[in-house]
């Protein structure tokens, strides 16, 4: 239950946090905080005020993006996962290789562009992307 009300309370946030809305409110506070220093006279206060705000909103806010990223990842992977499955010419055992550590990813990853480089003369990733950025 508090994982569900968690879940769709983080969804909801960090959907809005990345309108352009938000963005709008966030700049509309600072500019009302800016416009009220000559009331509160620059005071220590009127400083710490936004200061405190922004250093809790920016705490909260890493948790929710956070959260909202590892559910995006996973849901991702699980897709991936069904992709490899589903198609008879896929290897399975591709799946569930991001719990491998970064080492055995990468070895996994150079064996794939040795690979493709060696099949009938195909030209490996690594010239792919170069000859790509060339053009560009």
């Amino acid at each position: 239950m508090l994982d569900r009300l968690f879940t769709v309370a983080a969804t909801r946030i960090a959907g809005f946090a990345g309108q352009p809305g938000a963005f709008a409110t966030a700049v509309g506070i600072i500019l009302l905080w800016s416009v009220t220093g000559p009331l509160f006279g620059y005071s220590d206060t009127w400083q710490l005020v936004v200061n405190t705000a922004t250093t809790i909103v920016t705490f909260l806010m890493v948790f929710l993006i956070q959260n909202s990223q590892n559910r995006d990842a996973a849901a991702m992977q699980a897709k991936l996962d069904e992709l490899i499955r589903a198609v008879d010419a896929a290897r399975s055992q591709f799946i569930g290789i991001e719990h491998l550590t970064d080492r055995e990813i990468e070895k996994v990853r150079s064996d794939l562009e040795q690979e493709c480089g060696d099949i009938a003369g195909r030209v490996s990733p690594a010239v792919s992307l170069a000859n790509l950025t060339r053009r560009l």
